[in-house]
C-alpha cells in the first residue's frame, strides 16, 4: 500500500513538473517585439551576449517586419565588437547590410566591416587570407568612395595592414629558407622587395603584430 502511494506521488510530481516547465517554455513564445528587444538589452547589460543573441533570434523570427529588428542588429554588432567578438560583430553587420543597406548608409556599413576586420588583427591574428582580403576590401572602398569622410581612417588601417603583410612575408620567407625550400622562399622575398614599406625599421624583439597595432 505504501509503495503504491509513493509511486503515485512520484508520477503526479513528475507530470506536475513537466506541466510547469511546459508552461514556462510556452511563456517564452509569441511575445511582442518590445519584449524581446528589452530582453536583449537586459542581457547585453549583464554581459551575456549569448542570451542577447537568443533574444534577437526570437525577435527576428516572431517579428520580422518590426523596426526594432533593424535597431537590434546595430546594437548587437557594436556589443560584440566591444567584447572583441569580431566574427559575431561582422555577422550582424553583414545581416544588417543585406536587409537594410541603401545609398545613404552603404558607405558607413562598408567602412564598419573593414574596421571590424582590422580590429581582428589587434589580437595578433596571423590569418594571411583575412589580411589579404581586408587590404583588398580597403582598396576597393577607396575606389568606390573616393570622397568618403572615412578615407583618412582607411588609409591609416591600410598602412598598418601593409606593415603586417610585410612582416608576415618576411617570416614566411625566413621559415622557407630555414627548411631548405629556396624556391618558395624566393617568392616571398620578392613580395618583401616589392613592398613600399620594405625599408621600415621594426624591432625584432616584440611580438608579431603588437608592434604594428
Amino acid at each position: 500500500m505504501l509503495k503504491s502511494f509513493i509511486f503515485v506521488a512520484l508520477v503526479v510530481a513528475t507530470f506536475t513538473g513537466c506541466s510547469k516547465n511546459s508552461k514556462n517554455a510556452d511563456a517564452e513564445f509569441n511575445k511582442p517585439a518590445d519584449y524581446w528587444y528589452a530582453k536583449m538589452i537586459e542581457q547585453i547589460k549583464r554581459d551575456d551576449l549569448d542570451k542577447a543573441d537568443d533574444a534577437y533570434t526570437s525577435l527576428e523570427s516572431e517579428h520580422i517586419g518590426s523596426p526594432l529588428v533593424k535597431e537590434a542588429l546595430m546594437i548587437l554588432q557594436k556589443a560584440h565588437r566591444a567584447d572583441r567578438e569580431y566574427v559575431m560583430s561582422k555577422f550582424y553587420i553583414d545581416r544588417y547590410t543585406k536587409r537594410y543597406a541603401n545609398a545613404n548608409n552603404i558607405e558607413y556599413l562598408r567602412f564598419l566591416r573593414i574596421k571590424t576586420n582590422f580590429l581582428t588583427f589587434t589580437r595578433a591574428n596571423r590569418d594571411q587570407k583575412l589580411l589579404e582580403d581586408t587590404i583588398a576590401d580597403a582598396n576597393k572602398y577607396k575606389q568606390r568612395f573616393p570622397r568618403s569622410q572615412y578615407n583618412p581612417y582607411v588609409d591609416t588601417m591600410l598602412t598598418k595592414l601593409y606593415l603586417a603583410e610585410l612582416m608576415l612575408n618576411k617570416e614566411i620567407a625566413s621559415l622557407y629558407r630555414r627548411t631548405g625550400k629556396a624556391k618558395a622562399a624566393k617568392i616571398y622575398e620578392e613580395k618583401v622587395n616589392k613592398s613600399w614599406l620594405r625599408d621600415t625599421k621594426i624591432k625584432e624583439d616584440t611580438s608579431f603584430l603588437k608592434q604594428i597595432f
